[in-house]
């Protein structure tokens, strides 16, 4: 999948494998799993088909990705969706860990979620944690939409922190990535360019 970093992913139309990479891999597979069999029928997620030592298998899910509708022209619908599903997910008492229309499929005719992928950062936390992971997404990969990021917040069924404790969620986060890339290739690509982003973020001003 052209939007993943921290695994490999390949399907043949029916079946999707996820293979994980870098530090912690077999704990983030864990996650991944349990959560999934824990929110189906809850919420959209992928069905579980089968689990090895170093892979999860899923059934294939249809739709668009969230990031190319954005491309498309539907980031208004596209918000509003994930914020819609944002607050379902945190009334369930779950922060995703990687929110945003980067790990979302949509039915591109109505813009309803079909799936929301890559559960394997999921924990207990704070909900500042995924709204600002999802404005971070906006701001980095598609800033000409930073305007509309109104839509997600007021879609949203609960309480917006300010920007300035969002911006600390968001800078928390990359803090991490860089930490998780410095411990899996020391001076790598990785390391270099989650530094880079946690200048750029630190530097942002609402």
């Amino acid at each position: 999948m052209k939007h993943g970093y921290t695994n490999s992913t390949f399907g043949d139309g029916a079946l999707v494998v996820k293979c994980y990479q870098g530090p912690e891999a077999a704990f983030r597979l864990s996650t991944e799993s349990r959560y999934l069999r824990r929110l189906r029928g809850r919420i959209p997620v992928p069905r579980v088909h089968k689990i090895t030592a170093d892979s999860l298998t899923t059934r294939f899910v249809s739709g668009e990705h969230g990031q190319d509708l954005l491309d498309d022209g539907h980031a208004v619908e596209v918000l509003t969706e994930c914020g819609r599903i944002l607050g379902g997910i945190h009334r369930l008492g779950i922060v995703h860990g990687d929110y945003g229309p980067q790990n979302m499929l949509f039915d591109p005719a109505t813009f309803r979620t079909t799936a929301i992928l890559d559960w394997e950062w999921a924990h207990p936390g704070r909900p500042v944690e995924d709204l600002a992971w999802c404005e971070w997404i906006i701001r980095s990969h598609h800033p000409e939409h930073v305007p509309l990021l109104e839509h997600f917040f007021a879609a949203y069924d609960g309480f917006v922190p300010d920007w300035t404790e969002r911006q600390a969620a968001m800078v928390a986060r990359c803090r991490a990535l860089l930490d998780f890339c410095a411990r899996w290739e020391p001076g790598g690509d990785g390391e270099k360019l989650w530094l880079h982003r946690l200048d750029t973020t630190t530097a942002w001003s609402e």
